[in-house]
């Protein structure tokens, strides 16, 4: 599957955006999606995932109530919804998927490493 994050920009602190995730070359529905994000001097962390039908999500906790993912396997895209933000979410945002269950087991899940396909990012600039 190849994976194309967009919906980056500039956006002033308070404000909102949706970064969109679109796949393609297979079934969105055989991956299980994450986001993360790399912010300016830091290692890459965990922002969401969203499982296979989309019936359970996770959040980092530093990114709880203001993130949303979402994903329309129809659409072949996953989406996250930024609330809020914050000058500190200033990054690289990144989506990856897998086709793996064991690879998402318990805190893998939260692992960069578990994921083997990735986007090429898209950066978010936010503004005070």
């Amino acid at each position: 599957v190849q994976l194309q994050a967009s919906g980056g920009g500039l956006v002033q602190a308070g404000g909102s955006l949706r970064l969109p995730c679109a796949a393609s070359g297979r079934t969105l529905s055989s991956y299980f999606v994450a986001w993360f994000r790399q912010r300016p001097g830091k290692e890459r962390e965990f922002v969401a995932a969203i499982s296979w039908s989309g019936g359970r999500a996770d959040y980092a906790d530093s990114v709880k109530g203001r993130f949303t993912i979402s994903r329309d396997n129809g659409a072949h895209a996953v989406y996250l919804q930024i609330v809020r933000v914050e000058t500190e979410d200033t990054a690289v945002y990144y989506c990856a998927a897998t086709d793996s269950r064991a690879a998402i087991l318990g805190t893998r899940r939260f692992e960069a490493s578990s994921y083997d396909y990735w986007g090429q990012g898209t950066q978010v600039t936010v503004s005070s």
